[in-house]
């Protein structure tokens, strides 16, 4: 049975992924339905929508993700708050999936796929990349940045013991200091009709711990991150990490569980409370409540920040990938 490409739409897109006849991998939290709509309509200004998906029947081969800006096609989302993107393919037919989504770009006059950021291990580089390749395709993979990852050990000793001797022995004296300040409450707030109080602290930390992140949130920032979190937090994908000292919230993550991973998306905490390290350590007790409850993997997000080399992360190259369709 041949192949067909089908114009489709973002809201279809989650009955795509609720089917579950469908075998096609989602490979992170940023390329989930309720994620690109969020960007969609935030951030979607200016863009021409192309989302595809190709199909034999009724199985689903796999889904483009796309906008259109003049010529050129990319993947919904953008560096700033979307750390790394990828199509959504049925695995085993990435390269029907490819050819027939180029064949499509080339006859609707896109000339340029220029796609950003893309991990090593991602569909645009492990097949995508290849196929335009062999097609005569210019490409060109250029590394731009770094995630910082790490898999988790069963127990919170064994990942102390993995770290370095200097780095265990901070990370024990730390949390050691703020236990001798006061009383320490670290919890993650789950509960849906909690999370706009939770948010509006997490604002207020976020643009108080540094100015370059003062500068960052601006008016439509707020408004993607807080549709965000209510969004996320109706599917239970989101966790606000709240660090607390005498019940005064002095640090605040905002994470998200997805696939036995934790993302560490972004953080604030109360520059009163650095002398005792509160933002450092609320990552670190992130780290702790996802080993014991089981967790795999615990993703620090783009960015080679010292902290993350130093809790253990690990790092995953981040490419540009740009195809010109001949």
């Amino acid at each position: 049975m041949s192949y067909s490409v089908i114009e489709d739409s973002l809201d279809n897109l989650n009955s795509y992924r609720a089917d579950s006849t469908n075998t096609l991998d989602w490979p992170s939290v940023f390329v989930l339905p309720a994620w690109m709509k969020v960007w969609w309509q935030i951030f979607g200004s200016g863009n021409e929508l192309y989302v595809r998906t190709v199909r034999q029947g009724e199985k689903i081969a796999g889904i483009a993700p796309l906008m259109v800006k003049r010529e050129t096609a990319l993947l919904i989302g953008d560096t700033d708050v979307c750390d790394y993107l990828d199509f959504v393919v049925t695995p085993g037919l990435e390269d029907d999936f490819f050819n027939m989504l180029l064949d499509d770009l080339k006859a609707n006059g896109i000339s340029d796929l220029d796609m950003k950021h893309v991990r090593h291990d991602s569909t645009v580089l492990a097949n995508l990349a290849t196929i335009a390749a062999d097609r005569g395709y210019k490409v060109v993979n250029t590394q731009e940045d770094v995630s910082l990852e790490m898999d988790l050990p069963p127990d919170w000793d064994t990942y102390l013991e993995s770290l370095s001797s200097k780095q265990r022995h901070e990370v024990r004296r730390k949390l050691r200091r703020l236990a001798e300040a006061g009383d320490v409450e670290h919890r993650f707030v789950e509960d849906a009709t909690a999370v706009p109080a939770t948010m509006d602290t997490f604002f207020k930390m976020f643009i108080e711990s540094r100015k370059d992140k003062a500068n960052f949130m601006t008016e439509q920032m707020e408004s993607f991150f807080s549709l965000l979190a209510e969004t996320m937090a109706g599917l239970g994908l989101l966790k606000l990490g709240v660090l607390k000292l005498d019940t005064q919230p002095v640090a605040e993550i905002m994470c998200f569980d997805y696939n036995n991973c934790i993302y560490l998306y972004n953080s604030g905490y109360d520059p009163e409370y650095t002398p005792l390290s509160a933002g450092l350590l609320s990552k670190v007790l992130a780290i702790k409540d996802s080993i014991e409850n089981g967790k795999s993997r615990f993703d620090f997000l783009k960015g080679g920040e010292a902290y993350k080399y130093h809790l253990g992360g690990r790092e995953i190259p981040l490419y540009r990938c740009q195809i010109t369709i001949k």
